[in-house]
């Protein structure tokens, strides 16, 4: 599989076409941790959104996909509010749809959407919105840049 580093810089740039994309706005920033946290935080401060939590998963050990994705730390929200999940990549969807389903579930009256910098047209869901098509594997700065 091709790999491919995705710098701070174009992450920027990225960003900025999402916030062009979102057409909406929300009471709360959900980023799953760990592949949306940066989008969570520079979103968090350009939409002036306090609310910012994280929801954890683990779908993948190393590049490993796992046969299922566990959901947990899952916040503690009100009903009736408009949340936006983060994540990196929608790569398979499966974290997406379970953690939706996670979400759905418990709060039933909440209105959740999503947005990714990258999507794969073969995953299982498509994120509301998203900024690139993800082709091969996808190296982040935030995973290499402190390795030596």
């Amino acid at each position: 599989m091709e790999k491919f580093y995705y710098p701070y810089e174009e992450f920027c740039k990225d960003l900025k076409i999402l916030t062009v994309q979102i057409d909406q706005s929300f009471d709360i920033l959900l980023p799953i941790s760990r592949g949306g946290l940066s989008m969570g935080q520079m979103l968090g401060e350009f939409y002036e959104i306090r609310e910012v939590y994280a929801i954890n998963t683990i779908g993948y050990n190393e590049t490993q996909k796992l046969d299922e994705v566990k959901v947990f730390n899952i916040p503690i929200l009100k009903a009736k509010q408009r949340v936006l999940i983060l994540d990196d990549i929608v790569d398979s969807g499966d974290t997406l749809v379970e953690v939706l389903k996670v979400l759905k579930e418990k709060y039933p009256q909440t209105i959740f959407e999503s947005a990714s910098i990258f999507y794969k047209p073969t995953a299982i869901i498509e994120p509301t919105w998203w900024v690139k098509e993800a082709k091969g594997w996808i190296e982040f700065f935030w995973s290499e840049d402190l390795k030596g």
